[in-house]
């Protein structure tokens, strides 16, 4: 008879999960044990910190789109995956959290780190607001039926982390009892489509608009369909506007990427949501980032522009903006269909909409003037613009960055150009801190013949340094690039922007002399042994950087930014009830005014 913890190793290695990534405790050390039995298959990797664990566990995911597990124990410990599962919730990363509780003959009379104030073993309450679902077996003869759906659950529809909460008996206690039939579980391997109708619709309107525009997002990446997305773009000559999560799926050195949208969007980006008279959506949504708060005239211009959204979760569609035609399908689905409509109406080929893309054209040259020249500037502290110019020179077109929340995050968002899809993982809509060099760890274990940048702040990093040690125990061979600005950089700049300068909690200082004060990141990344550089001169960045890519090995480089420089705003960005700023770049346009 198996054992409740063989048969959830057993699970994990027929479903093809290569990883579990996770902490002990006295409350899981009898599911350590059955891994350990299963080390050849199932390899376990054990950070310093549970949050990082599930960053890792999420970094995976979002490169190979096969999600692995993490394991933690009863209380604090499983409570630390509490903002990474959030991270997941809110930006489609599936993994299942293998959660231990506190045994059931225990259940209810308060042992040590039961939650049970409104219920016994009540701690999935704390994770279900994070979750797709949570699944509390009681008995191992549920466990089989609980890891099936659990599963199906995380892969199935709009992809989202699953809890497996497990009273540590299970782990020991055995049962006649077999795990349920079932081929590998994989994402996309349910796909639903548009019907007839709709596809039909959908394509009269989009011929019939003189100003389209295509806004993608995570769902492209996630139903990987670059390719459906870039033949439909090309045929009909549709610009694009990217989420963050949606960034390479069309490669965006191509002339008809226009960026990101929204306050920190490129200026071709907010001309063309603003002017477009119908905007096809597909694999996004509307937040308030990419919206501009839902100012009208800003980033989007609706109803007065037409919508089709296109989305394979129901909620999303109509969340903030109601769609003349909404469309519950998966994204390459969607997008194939309208491939099909175009040739069975034979469409002819050749250029289309020469007006409007010549439009976006000169949207182009006026943003490049204007941002251009600054990209070139030498300086010491170095200005945010070289820092992504000589980042877009030196990586390859194959690397993979990961970005934590802040002011580095913006300047990335604005005008990094990825080149493939999931090459540009974002914490976006949690916007958790700690994410970006957690996440570098299990991206570079999902794919480790690209290099993987992690592009951090000095703050975000300051929260998760215990990534040296993971990276040195494990040989993994991430670069992190810390953006050493010494502040709370975006905070501090609505300080400044909308509190007259009034700084008080976002800037570090020596308790000393008020002088900036960090610590010695590189040193502190060499006493990890972990190779470093502190870099503060403009003309040493790039070879310092392509010095670590080549090392192949942990590295971490300290470098100082121009806090003083900021991204410069195209769209708006409120914090009500504080009035909204204006952009620097650009000015609205209110579609009917």
């Amino acid at each position: 008879m198996p054992k409740g913890a063989e048969l959830i190793v057993d699970f994990l290695v027929k479903e093809k999960v290569p990883y579990v990534f996770g902490i002990c405790g006295h409350g899981n050390v009898g599911m350590l044990d059955a891994l350990y039995d299963a080390k050849d298959d199932l390899k376990l990797i054990s950070p310093r910190h549970e949050q990082t664990a599930g960053h890792m566990a999420d970094g995976y995911f979002r490169v190979r789109h096969e999600p692995v597990a993490t394991l933690t124990s009863c209380g604090p410990g499983s409570a630390n995956m509490v903002m990474p599962l959030a991270l997941a919730m809110t930006d489609s990363s599936a993994m299942m959290a293998i959660t231990a509780n506190v045994p059931t003959s225990q259940f209810n009379r308060s042992p040590f780190q039961e939650i049970n104030g409104h219920f016994q073993a009540d701690f999935p309450s704390v994770i279900k607001p994070v979750v797709k679902r949570s699944f509390q077996p009681t008995r191992v003869e549920m466990l089989p039926l609980a890891l099936r759906q659990g599963m199906q659950t995380m892969l199935s529809g709009r992809a989202g982390p699953v809890q497996i909460d497990v009273p540590y008996n299970l782990f020991q206690e055995s049962a006649e009892v077999e795990l349920e039939h079932s081929q590998p579980t994989r994402l996309n391997a349910r796909r639903s489509g548009a019907n007839e109708e709709d596809v039909r619709t959908a394509m009269d309107m989009i011929l019939a608009a003189e100003r389209p525009v295509l806004f993608v997002g995570h769902g492209v990446t996630l139903s990987e369909a670059s390719e459906e997305l870039t033949a439909f773009a090309h045929r009909l000559s549709i610009p694009v506007i990217s989420s963050p999560n949606g960034m390479g799926t069309l490669d965006m050195e191509d002339p008809l990427s226009l960026g990101f949208i929204g306050r920190n969007g490129s200026y071709p980006a907010n001309e063309a949501g603003r002017r477009a008279d119908l905007v096809i959506v597909v694999g996004a949504r509307f937040d308030d980032r990419s919206a501009s708060s839902w100012l009208k005239g800003y980033s989007w211009n609706f109803p007065q522009t037409k919508l089709i959204h296109a989305d394979v979760d129901h909620a999303e569609i109509g969340r903030n903006y109601a769609p003349d035609l909404p469309i519950l399908a998966d994204a390459r689905t969607f997008l194939r269909q309208l491939l099909s409509e175009i040739d069975r109406r034979n469409v002819p080929a050749g250029p289309r909409l020469e007006d409007w893309r010549a439009r976006t054209i000169d949207w182009a040259r006026e943003w490049e003037a204007f941002v251009g020249p600054k990209f070139e500037m030498h300086a010491s502290p170095i200005r945010p613009e070289r820092i992504v110019h000589d980042c877009q020179r030196i990586l390859p077109s194959n690397a993979i960055m990961t970005f934590d929340a802040g002011i580095h995050h913006n300047w990335f968002m604005q005008f990094w150009k990825a080149r493939n899809p999931a090459s540009m993982l974002n914490s976006w809509g949690f916007s958790g801190m700690g994410f970006g060099p957690s996440a570098a760890l299990g991206a570079k274990l999902a794919a480790p013949d690209r290099p993987v940048i992690s592009v951090c702040g000095d703050g975000g990093f300051t929260m998760v340094p215990h990534v040296l040690c993971t990276a040195v125990e494990y040989n993994i061979p991430v670069v992190w690039l810390v953006w050493n600005n010494f502040a709370w950089g975006a905070i501090r700049d609505i300080q400044y922007g909308q509190f007259e300068g009034r700084e008080i909690g976002t800037a570090f200082y020596s308790g000393d002399d008020g002088q900036p004060y960090n610590p010695d990141f590189a040193a502190w990344a060499r006493a990890s042994g972990v190779a470093a550089k502190t870099v503060t001169r403009s003309q040493d960045f790039a070879g310092a950087l392509e010095e670590a890519v080549k090392a192949n090995r942990p590295y971490l480089l300290d470098v100082h930014v121009d806090a003083d420089i900021r991204p410069p705003s195209t769209g708006s960005w409120q914090l009500p009830p504080r009035p909204h700023k204006e952009p620097a770049f650009g000015k609205p346009y209110f579609a009917g005014a």
